[in-house]
């Protein structure tokens, strides 16, 4: 006698197993056909064949490419730097340096970014000196505040701010503000909510909701800038959160941000009016955001974009050339090593080539698997000639890059694949002589706080610690 009930059973599992190995299979053909970086599509494709239900989540939370959408169209982006490039050309006597004639020109051709002189430059290397200054800023401002945070945190550093926007929306002064939807992620609804009460017009930045939680979790606005009255900007790896103000038991929060003031400031309000488009569909192009900005310093600096959706991933090509052109030395601060094939084989080719290559890392991080994966780079970075440091007085947050004391860039970028091909993010690259010693100094300062690593000691690291970071390394395009 045929037992239905176990038959049936046995066929719906038949099927589902072919369902889901098809589905599998399909999304594994897709990867391939999109011809991703193959570090990136082999890192997939083993996650998807070893470990295929949790693969298959990650997949459609993190995977899915997005590159062929457009953030706006070519009509719109044309009109939006139309007042950019007006001041751009009235520009008759700006000098650009020889030796990096051809990375502007990389910027200029992949990222419309203009390269405008005459700026001020304020550099804050701790979260207390940037938020004095900003609070000052928007307490002078009289036209118009823009906003925009990975990280706006409810908080009593996000309420300062909160309400110093709230004080100013009262006054009648246009304020907007950005956030991004999973970097605010636990932040109560009714913070921002306190803020559209008092007029402030608010948006988050691609919004994550069930059913639609999907591959938005990768794209992120990661950026952190502020623009007041379209002359006064802030650049630079903080966010609106205690912690980078007063940090942590065991230590600091070091970080690096700017203050922009002149011309430049018109590549970080174009650079907000782009995201506020994205997420609102409103066009703002009025000449009262880029007004007419006289001269406020001697430095040349250019604001350059990255995003995922982006034909060219600009700000990773621009630090793989920085790296290629540098002569005598090229200083690195970043949170997270992970470095694509580009990178990695700039670095080791320049240390090889004789470069003081010098890498400055946290040795206490945020993220354990990720500094696993960053340890897995170290042997090659050393073995290439590289000097690695580790910063032990607290947690080195901060992207500062310099290079033969000229050139130096500060921002939102860390030197791993997310920054590179899945996050919104912005940097000043400034190149200015004064400024790139200011710059080469706060490296020095800081490396006073640091162990450096040694090959000969790096190597006597326990074979299962080695196993470990070899492994995670592998998922280093999907951290």
């Amino acid at each position: 006698m045929i037992d239905w009930t176990l038959l049936l059973g046995h066929i719906a599992g038949t099927v589902f197993n072919v369902l889901y190995l098809g589905l599998i299979i399909g999304i594994i053909v897709v990867i391939i056909l999109d011809n991703r970086n193959p570090v990136k599509t082999l890192a997939w494709v083993l996650v998807l064949i070893f470990l295929p239900f949790i693969g298959l989540v990650l997949y459609f939370f993190f995977g899915r490419s997005q590159r062929h959408e457009r953030m706006i169209s070519r009509k719109g982006y044309n009109s939006l730097l139309k007042k950019p490039m007006l001041e751009y050309m009235t520009q008759t006597s700006t000098v650009i340096p020889e030796e990096y004639s051809r990375l502007i020109s990389l910027f200029q051709n992949t990222n419309q970014s203009l390269p405008f002189e005459g700026n001020r430059l304020e550099a804050f290397t701790s979260g207390g000196s940037m938020l004095q200054a900003l609070l000052r800023a928007i307490r002078k401002a009289v036209h118009h505040i823009h906003v925009e945070f990975y990280i706006f945190e409810d908080d009593a550093i996000g309420h300062m701010v909160r309400d110093a926007l709230i004080q100013k929306a009262s006054e009648g002064v246009e304020v907007r503000v950005l956030y991004d939807d999973v970097g605010c992620w636990h932040v109560p609804s009714r913070f921002f909510e306190t803020m559209r009460e008092a007029g402030i017009e608010v948006r988050s930045f691609l919004q994550v909701r069930f059913p639609l939680f999907t591959n938005k979790v990768n794209y992120r606005n990661h950026r952190k800038l502020v623009v007041i009255d379209g002359r006064i900007g802030f650049v630079g790896g903080m966010n609106l959160a205690e912690r980078y103000v007063r940090g942590f038991s065991w230590g600091i929060w070091r970080d690096t941000h700017l203050l922009v003031e002149g011309k430049a400031v018109h590549g970080l309000q174009t650079a907000f009016l782009l995201d506020w488009y994205f997420v609102d569909r409103t066009l703002l192009t009025k000449a009262c955001y880029f007004p007419k900005t006289g001269v406020s310093g001697s430095a040349l600096v250019q604001i350059v974009t990255s995003e995922p959706v982006g034909e060219w991933k600009e700000i990773m090509q621009g630090l793989a050339m920085s790296i290629y052109q540098a002569k005598k030395y090229f200083y690195i601060q970043t949170p997270y090593f992970l470095p694509t094939e580009t990178i990695l084989v700039a670095l080791q080719t320049a240390a090889l080539a004789g470069v003081d290559i010098r890498l400055m890392l946290p040795w206490h991080t945020d993220s354990r698997l990720t500094h696993w994966a960053t340890c897995s780079y170290l042997a090659d970075m050393l073995q290439a000639g590289v000097k690695v440091y580790f910063y032990r007085k607290g947690f080195l947050h901060s992207k500062l890059m310099v290079s033969d004391d000229r050139l130096a860039t500060v921002g939102s970028a860390n030197m791993d694949f997310r920054s590179f091909e899945h996050n919104f993010e912005v940097n000043a690259f400034v190149y200015d002589t004064e400024f790139a010693l200011q710059m080469r100094e706060v490296f020095l300062q800081d490396q006073r706080d640091c162990v450096q690593l040694h090959l000969k000691h790096w190597q006597k690291r326990s074979s299962s610690r080695k196993m470990l970071e070899s492994f995670v390394r592998l998922l280093s395009p999907l951290l």
